[in-house]
């Protein structure tokens, strides 16, 4: 839906309209166990992106770039180069205008008197009643919704809940004495009457043709929870404790609320707002003009963007051609293509020069929903957007009889009560709190750390084939037919470009974080796993690669994977920088040796991968050793008071998809996803069109909620996490009746430049161009230039840009770049980002 054509002047008042439209302009975060990174300001997508963004600032009041203060220091430290700001200048306003606009950027004074249109209207209540309705509807309008969704936390589960959240509420005024309401008219409307939105919106407002300005007023005072509400309606599933609840719902409460509210302030001695307004506000969606400091904001923006990518740019350049290991492979590992995995990578190449790695998203081509042994509910470990059709559980009878989950008698419900409550204080109370001082100095995993190792059991068995004695489950295939696997092994192989030369043992390593009181757990999982851990499909992967059918059929398909290769399933915590082998057992004896010798490569490098994030943790000391480090790294990860236990995606901004020569070499800090693709093996893009399918949402979603939670973290951000209080297990708020805060927290973006991703691909341009055009809805991200895309010529190494709709050659400015041995000594002098390094003998 473009926001071009919404028509929010109109004199009739279409209620459902209007919520469709309302539903998406408001934040998409589904609850907390699903946290999965998108793009913020989705509802302008289908504009350019510098308009996109200043429609939605005037719009909304969002802040949706650095100040131009922070362009001007950046300028001034050299982070914004002068040669990339003179070539845009050049390219924009001819070359008699550069010097007049670069006088603009570096010392022309503008005035910041911003006002955001969302709000204006709603405002009047103030000026003519000098009411404050938030403060005085908020509060219960954010305890009641909260409680009808609550996952568990409430004491006393919320009455009627089996019904809608309307009728739920209608049912509890019949039948209770006390009531939500002061005074009678609201609550009559709500028993009596239809209590449509619009009869409601007659006696509040009046003038019919500000009622959908007048909702838009009102749910952006409240935006995390209308958004919340609105996600829970369109997904039900996303609640294990499912609720019926819709935003009509929703709105036509809140209404009935402020209708009491100025009841109870004012009595009978009030008229609808239309009736005292001396002008009408503009329309929220008339045009928003572009001036100079949107201009000069736009060129600020391009230049700090281009300064990095031309350093890239100029690094494929430049380096050597890196060719595959000249002796004969000693193992191959496949990583989920998340930017923790850069260096982890990079590490493991170094240590042993025979080895070879690959990237491809973390589910590993096998969608499914996963149900661990004694688990009452389906994970989903795929995309989002996939509803996959196949289940696969876990079975461990014998190991589990007799198995109860570890708990920690500090929590406990019966501590809610009078009596126990009291003597629970008493007793447990006193050591709790010696608990809480020991933990400062000797943190240790807990049954509530959040653990990625704890989302399967490595000795449990999987039901990864399907056997047709089993029945269906929930309209769900148990386990995959043997011809599913192929296709699925034979996706997943070919779209890395790995169909020959197999290693003795193929690594497949999903990865997944831990941490310790961090409601944004799920942020830290695999975003292809939807949230979770990338461990179950490691292991299905593996399991179906190494079938002797499965084999069989993929040499028909010009796939030969020898007899003696076996896959290994693997888990790499990227916060306690741990890796975890599944099925290393079925190893035949000769790989089990060669097994062993790995794990020591493994866990040398998981040292240095230590070290080098290190750099960022104000609380390590980066001088020590990699394995001194790497303990307090796994101290850190289950501290009760660190906000920090990792900064996941922070300075995400490349994406990188070809063959592992285009990069080996080349020191890109952590910041860049590597999708494996070798053009060679895929001329028409057939296996590039999935990638870039499932890339760009994935990673230009990621890369944009950092980049606008960075620039607006008060609106389009979580602010601070250390006044968050979880609500109802679903979202959090700063105290017990804040809003809900969508985005991610400071402590996940501090560190992180407010770039756009860029998208580099290897193939030739005229096979990109065909591949992202075949779906507008990938097109889109590139042709609105919400992401950046450029493309290498895998045989000439030319380098073409991206621009309104078509590839241009592109030169990068940067000729020469610094060549270092090795990038261990530099980790201890900067915790700012590194230029590109050339690195290697």
């Amino acid at each position: 839906m473009s926001t071009k054509t919404v028509s929010h002047n109109k004199h009739v008042f279409d209620e459902k309209e209007v919520i469709h439209e309302l539903k998406h302009f408001l934040p998409a975060q589904n609850p907390l166990k699903d946290f999965v990174h998108h793009n913020t300001l989705h509802a302008f997508q289908d504009m350019k992106f510098f308009e996109g963004i200043r429609r939605a600032s005037e719009i909304f009041g969002y802040n949706v770039s650095l100040s131009l203060d922070e362009y001007r220091a950046l300028y001034a430290q050299g982070r914004i180069r002068e040669d990339v700001l003179d070539k845009i200048l050049l390219e924009k306003f001819g070359a008699s205008n550069v010097k007049n606009w670069k006088n603009k950027l570096v010392s022309e004074t503008y005035e910041a008197n911003f006002l955001p249109r969302i709000g204006n209207l709603r405002a009047n209540w103030k000026k003519s009643y000098q009411i404050d309705l938030d403060s005085m509807v908020h509060p219960t309008l954010f305890r009641i919704i909260c409680g009808f969704l609550d996952q568990g936390i409430a004491i006393w589960g919320f009455p009627e809940k089996d019904k809608g959240f309307l009728d739920s509420l209608k049912e509890m005024e019949r039948n209770s004495y006390s009531s939500y309401f002061r005074g009678k008219r609201a609550k009559d409307l709500l028993l009596k009457t239809d209590c449509r939105i619009k009869d409601l919106l007659q006696i509040l407002v009046g003038d019919e043709s500000l009622y959908t300005q007048y909702l838009y007023d009102q749910q952006f005072a409240h935006q995390g929870w209308s958004g919340m509400v609105s996600a829970v309606e369109d997904f039900p599933e996303t609640l294990l404790d499912s609720r019926k609840i819709s935003l009509q719902d929703a709105i036509t409460f809140e209404l009935l609320l402020e209708i009491d509210a100025i009841d109870f302030h004012c009595g009978n001695n009030w008229s609808p707002l239309s009736q005292n307004l001396s002008d009408k506000p503009i329309d929220l969606f008339a045009d928003v003009e572009e001036t100079e400091v949107h201009k000069v904001l736009k060129i600020w923006q391009e230049a700090f963007e281009w300064t990095y990518y031309d350093e890239v740019l100029a690094g494929i350049k430049l380096k050597n051609a890196t060719s595959k290991p000249a002796h004969e492979l000693t193992f191959q590992a496949m990583f989920c293509i998340d930017d923790r995995e850069c260096s982890i990578r990079r590490y493991l190449e170094q240590f042993d020069t025979s080895c070879e790695t690959f990237g491809t998203p973390g589910f590993f081509g096998v969608e499914f929903f996963f149900q661990p042994e004694g688990g009452q509910f389906y994970t989903k470990v795929c995309p989002a957007p996939v509803t996959p059709k196949y289940l696969v559980k876990e079975k461990n009878e014998v190991a589990f009889k007799g198995v109860k989950l570890k708990k920690d008698l500090h929590f406990s419900k019966h501590s809610h009560s009078f009596y126990s409550g009291w003597l629970i204080s008493q007793t447990l109370g006193f050591w709790s709190a010696v608990k809480l001082f020991g933990s400062i100095f000797r943190p240790s995993m807990s049954p509530a750390t959040s653990s990625s190792f704890k989302h399967m059991d490595k000795h449990a068995g999987l039901t990864v084939q399907h056997t047709h004695h089993e029945q269906e489950e929930n309209g769900l295939q148990v386990g995959f037919e043997i011809n599913e696997m192929v296709d699925r092994v034979e996706g997943t192989l070919k779209s890395i470009g790995l169909v020959k030369d197999f290693a003795p043992i193929v690594y497949v390593v999903g990865h997944g974080a831990s941490s310790v009181n961090n409601p944004h757990f799920a942020a830290y999982d695999c975003g292809a796993c939807c949230g979770r851990a990338g461990s179950a499909n490691a292991r299905v992967l593996s399991e179906m690669a190494n079938k002797p059918e499965v084999r069989t059929m993929l040499r028909e398909r010009g796939i030969d994977i020898p007899d003696t290769t076996q896959f290994v399933g693997a888990l790499h915590d990227t916060t306690r920088d741990e890796v975890a082998f599944f099925d290393e057992k079925l190893l035949s004896e000769a790989n089990y040796a060669n097994h062993l010798k790995y794990e020591k490569i493994f866990e040398k490098s998981l040292d240095y991968n230590a070290k080098e994030r290190s750099r960022r943790f104000e609380s390590i000391a980066t001088n020590l050793t990699p394995a001194m480090i790497h303990e307090k790294i796994k101290i850190r990860s289950v501290s009760l008071f660190e906000p920090r236990p990792e900064l996941n995606h922070a300075t995400n901004a490349l994406c990188i998809v070809g063959r592992r020569n285009l990069t080996k070499g080349l020191f890109l800090d952590r910041r860049s996803f590597l999708n494996s693709y070798d053009y060679s093996i895929d001329p028409e893009g057939k296996y590039l069109f999935n990638i870039m399918k499932a890339a760009a949402p994935v990673c230009g979603g990621i890369n944009l909620e950092y980049y606008f939670s960075r620039v607006d973290n008060q609106k389009l951000g979580a602010g601070t996490k250390l006044p968050h209080n979880v609500m109802g297990l679903i979202g959090v708020a700063n105290g017990i009746d804040g809003d809900l805060r969508p985005g991610l927290p400071s402590q996940m973006i501090e560190v992180h430049d407010p770039v756009r991703i860029l998208f580099i691909v290897e193939h030739f341009p005229d096979v990109v161009l065909d591949t992202i055009k075949r779906l507008y809805a990938t097109y889109e991200w590139f042709i609105n230039e919400w992401v950046n895309l450029v493309v290498v010529n895998p045989e000439t190494k030319e380098l073409f840009s991206f621009q309104k709709g078509e590839f241009v050659p592109y030169n990068p400015l940067t000729k020469d770049l610094q060549k270092i041995s090795d990038i261990t000594p530099l980790l201890e002098s900067t915790q700012d980002n590194f230029p590109v390094y050339l690195i290697g003998a």
